[in-house]
Order: structure tokens, then sequence, then C-alpha cells
């Protein structure tokens, strides 16, 4: 018994993680609540539910199906999305969510110890995501208004990064960057450019906006895509990647999880990403209440730059405290998101929502600055 006890405390005492994670901190996520009634600003989510065919595909689905391990390519989706954007099959993977994407590239591409470039600031899961792999992070500050570091590349390659990641839209600002600026971009990077496209469905469509020609034209471009976002599947945690073959290949066939989509959300997917119409229709209603929310944030003194994402990036009224607002807001029931960083904490992330949810959040935002 005294030897189980003295054995029992030596495994107490020991560390088992590897050094580099038990140095790291890692992903923190927005407020996700249980409680019905409080207005989620703070995520990015869809304010409108998924296209019906998603309900009927999921009412159509055989539960006798699920006995058997899913369709380990998903290639009924991977069709679907080739045929999307123009491309064969072998130029698209699908992935857990666009995170299980990242996840790939950094295993797949990058040696342990090699950096990972990116802006700042970015997407907070870039960084941690290289930890993991024991590779450091280049951050190179974004410029003036928000624009792509024009020395990003050079940054990137002196530092020898193996991946470099940019958000466009931009996260957390909303900016988008233009394809002109990837393009040249692209082609002055040594390594991979992975363009996290999360946002992209919200982009006006008079910008003309595609970046998948970056992919034809460059051998080292990766498009992220996600059904989180323009397709309101957050719950289902379904993205995908373009890429040529040559980049798919290894993730598909070497490093992605055995069966990493389960049989409902391959079939969801699917259903979802057939049904352009109702997509398009959803974004023209995120992008008009994104017009909404910016004006009536910009009646009250708000400094709201242009946004091209489902959210906006506002600075808080000259005088005002942008952490004390969100923790006031909070406590009225409507979470938004406050960044600590210096240069960004005077401003506030607020994900658009419905019409009767801004309408709520004008008005109590009216109240406490008065």
């Amino acid at each position: 018994m005294h030897l189980g006890t003295a054995a029992l405390k030596h495994h107490e005492q020991k560390h088992y993680e590897r050094d580099n994670i038990q140095r790291m901190t890692g992903y923190s996520w927005g407020e996700q609540p249980d409680a019905a009634d409080v207005i989620k600003l703070n995520t990015n989510e869809n304010p409108y539910p998924p296209s019906p065919a998603v309900a009927a595909a999921l009412a159509g689905v055989d539960t006798r199906r699920l006995r058997r391990y899913p369709p380990p390519l998903a290639n009924d989706f991977r069709d679907q999305a080739a045929s999307l954007h123009g491309v064969q099959r072998n130029w698209i993977i699908a992935t857990n969510g666009g995170d299980e994407l990242l996840r790939l590239l950094v295993t797949t591409f990058m040696e342990p110890g090699t950096p990972l470039a990116t802006t700042a600031p970015s997407y907070s899961l870039y960084p941690v995501l290289a930890a993991v792999q024991g590779c450091a992070t280049v951050e190179v500050p974004l410029g003036d208004g928000f624009t792509l570091p024009r020395d990003l590349a050079a940054q990137a390659n002196t530092a020898g990064a193996g991946l470099t990641c940019v958000v466009n839209p931009h996260a957390p600002t909303g900016r988008l960057f233009s394809v002109a600026d990837v393009d040249a971009l692209a082609a002055a990077l040594d390594g991979l450019l992975l363009i996290d496209e999360a946002y992209v469905d919200f982009v006006d469509p008079d910008r003309g906006h595609d970046a998948v020609s970056l992919v034809r034209r460059h051998p080292n471009v990766v498009l992220l895509r996600t059904l989180s976002k323009g397709y309101a599947l957050a719950g289902l945690r379904f993205g995908y990647g373009i890429a040529q073959p040559h980049i798919i290949a290894p993730m598909l066939e070497k490093t992605r999880d055995s069966y990493n989509l389960d049989l409902i959300a391959q079939v969801l997917a699917t259903a979802a990403i057939s049904d352009q119409s109702w997509a398009r229709d959803n974004s023209a209603r995120v992008r008009a209440q994104r017009r909404q929310l910016a004006d009536g944030l910009q009646a009250l003194g708000f400094d709201v730059p242009p946004s091209q994402a489902n959210f906006l990036f506002a600075r808080v009224p000259s005088g005002r405290d942008a952490l004390a607002l969100k923790h006031a807001l909070q406590a009225a029931g409507i979470l938004v998101r406050h960044f600590p960083s210096p240069g960004l904490d005077d401003r506030l992330r607020i994900s658009i929502g419905s019409e009767q949810e801004h309408g709520i959040l004008l008005q109590r935002l009216s109240e406490l600055l008065e």
C-alpha cells in the first residue's frame, strides 16, 4: 500500500506533455452560452438558418447506414465543390471544419521548427497550431488602414517560413485584400500560401472577387473554404480546401484522419453546397443587415471601417472604454468580442445578426453611451 501511494505521487508530479506543449497557450474561443435569450454577436455565426435542403437531407438519412463507416474521401461533396469552382475533384479536400485543413497543412508541409508567417492581427489559431508542431510564428503588422503588409513575403522568406497564412476577408478587421495584392504575395513567397476565405461568401458581388484563379496560376496556393459562415452550418464542422493536386494528395492520402467526416455531415454538407440559390440569398440578407448595423453604429458615434465579412470592427466613440462597453453589453445579455491587444483594444468586433437583434443592441448601446 505504501509503495502504491509513492508511485501515485511520482506520476502526479511528472509532466508527460512535450516541452513545447507545456509552454504553449491553447486557442481561446468565444463564449458559447446555453441560454436561449442571449443575443450572440461574438463568434460570427450566421443569423439565418441553413438551406431547407439540409433539413430535407437530414430527414432522409437512413440510420441503418450508420452501422458502416462513411465514404472515406467524401467524394459526393468533392464533386459538388469541384463543379462549383470549375476544377477537378482531385483539387478538393473535404475536412472537419476549416481548422482541420489548417492542421493538415502544418503537419504535412512544415518541418518541426520551421516558422509559420501571418499578419498581426490574424486568426489566433495559427500560432497555436504552429506551437503544437514546435514551430515559431512570424507576425507582420498590417499596414495603415489594415492593408496587407508590403513586406510580408520578404519577412516570411527571410525567416524561412514554410507556410504563410492570410485571412481574406481579413479577421478581425473585415477588410478585403485585392486579388492582385494576394497574387503578388503568392508569386514572391518561397513557401506555401494559405488564403483563409472563411468569410468570402459575404463579399459584395460587384467586387468581382475570385481567388480560385490564384490556385490555377500558383502551385503554392491553398484556398480554405468553410460551410460554417455562409452556409449557416457552424454546428456541423465542415470545410474544404482547394489547391493543385500535388498539394491535395499528401493530405488526402497520408496525413488526414481516417474517416474524418461522418456520414451525416457529408450528406448535409453536400445538400447545402448544392443549393447555391439559397446561399446567395442568405449572403445578400447578411450584407443588407451589415449596412444597417454600420449605419446604426455610426449614428451613435462609432467609427466603422468598411467590412466584407459578416462582422464589423468598430472603434468606440472617443473617451469610451471598449472593454467596459463589452462587459456592460454582456450583463444585458448581448455578447460581442473585444481584443485586448494594443491598437485593437479601442474596438469591438460585432457579428452581423438579425434586424431584431440589431435593434436591441443599438438601443442598449444608446442607453450606455448616454
